[in-house]
């Protein structure tokens, strides 16, 4: 009894035949290859990576995103190229085979961008492009209470007759011809004695600038002074003078005022800056052979080199007051400046040099330096010089001063004489 239970006990599993085991097993195994595993295989995650190279057959893409969306267009033409980036643009780095050529050019037609537009009133201060003609006016050549109207319509006839620079003075004798704060706190007078139109010189530049014209102001006379000077009295009080007369020119005693002097040097350096800060759309200043001191003045005085320091020191004011007006020169050739005059303009840093040729006589000499530098300057009565002037292509420019005060007259002269004188 007690062996029989003994045998009863646990799974009975030694009580199946054989034969049964190996039936089940054979099926099992059947089931399994046909269908179990599809079974087993959705009961499983679908998207578990398999981290054996090689296997994964059809890897994972990634996300789209603009990083890695080749280029519109790898290399576009110049007209589709935008210059100036958008401002709600990422300031990322540009792709190195995207932007614009350095060897590319830059069209010529390019527009200057809308949002900053160069007004036709005053418009940026340039070399001209064009050879220079050039017409002298006197001070008093466009003032005299002239209106708005008269100065406009004169401008548009110096144009008409192929003109297109005008030179107009606006110094000469130690006084402007507009209100100069400097000479009323200087000498209490606020400019020379003549009844212009404040506004005079605004019209001027205006009028030739819309005629695609330039204007230089003329400071006549320089540093000389004659009796008829507003401030003669005061310069000789305050001894400003140089000892002597310069009868440089005759029939005309002139006074030069002494430009070693500190007060003398401060004074025309505040001119020169006031000026081109109260007219910045000029096209340049000119001074002419004024400035200098005449060889045969009392005594053997070298003031080269202190005049050449002066001038630097003024031109150097100006251009950092308004760096746009060329600081120009009508002065004797190279040698007659330097050695009779002082005036070793070579060295004094301007930008244009026109070279004097009124001594006729010398006329085939002088243009040997007119070659080498940027123009001529002729009066009224070398009209007839125009020809081989006109012809030699290496004279950038032409000046001419009317000695007889009729510059109407002398424009249509100059016109008359060579039609080339017109305006391209």
């Amino acid at each position: 009894m007690s062996n029989q239970q003994k045998k009863n006990r646990g799974c009975g599993c030694a009580n199946i035949p054989i034969s049964v085991i190996l039936l089940v097993l054979g099926g099992g195994y059947w089931w399994l290859n046909h269908q179990g595993f599809a079974m087993i295989s959705q009961l499983l995650p679908q998207n578990l990576p398999i981290a054996i190279p090689g296997l994964n057959s059809t890897p994972t893409q990634p996300e789209p995103s603009a990083a890695t969306e080749p280029p519109v267009n790898t290399t576009p033409s110049l007209p589709d190229s935008p210059i100036i980036p958008q401002s709600n643009q990422p300031a990322s780095p540009t792709p190195v085979s995207s932007p614009t050529p350095v060897s590319s050019p830059t069209p010529v037609s390019s527009p200057t961008p809308v949002s900053s537009p160069t007004p036709v009133s005053s418009p940026t201060p340039k070399k001209q492009q064009a050879a220079i003609r050039g017409i002298y006016l006197g001070r008093y050549q466009i003032t005299n209470n002239a209106s708005e109207d008269k100065i406009r319509s004169e401008v548009r006839y110096y144009r008409s007759q192929g003109i297109n620079t005008i030179i107009h003075g606006v110094w000469g004798n130690a006084c402007t011809m507009y209100k100069s704060e400097v000479m009323q706190q200087t000498f209490g007078y606020q400019s020379c004695p003549n009844e212009f139109q404040d506004n005079w010189l605004d019209w001027l530049i205006d009028e030739a600038h819309k005629q695609g014209m330039e204007v230089h102001a003329y400071f006549e006379k320089g540093i000389k002074i004659d009796e008829n000077s507003p401030i003669f009295d005061l310069a000789i009080e305050r001894k400003w003078v140089v000892p002597g007369v310069d009868r440089t020119y005759p029939g005309i005693e002139h006074y030069i005022l002494d430009v070693e002097i500190p007060e003398v040097a401060s004074f025309f350096r505040d001119i020169l800056v006031e000026f081109v800060e109260k007219y910045p759309q000029i096209d340049a200043v000119q001074w002419d052979d004024y400035l200098g001191y005449h060889a045969e003045l009392p005594g053997k005085v070298d003031r080269t080199k202190k005049l050449t320091t002066f001038v630097e020191e003024m031109i150097g004011a100006m251009k950092q007051a308004n760096p746009q007006v060329s600081f120009d020169l009508c002065h004797h050739n190279p040698y007659w400046a330097k050695n009779y005059f002082a005036a070793d303009w070579e060295n004094w840093n301007v930008d244009r040099v026109f070279i004097q040729a009124y001594n006729d006589k010398n006329f085939a000499t002088e243009i040997d330096y007119v070659e080498k530098y940027d123009g001529i300057a002729i009066s009224d009565e070398q009209l007839h010089r125009l020809p081989e002037i006109v012809a030699n292509n290496k004279i950038k420019a032409i000046l001419v001063f009317p000695n007889a005060n009729k510059p109407e007259d002398t424009a249509s002269k100059l016109n008359q004489f060579s039609g080339k004188l017109s305006n391209e």
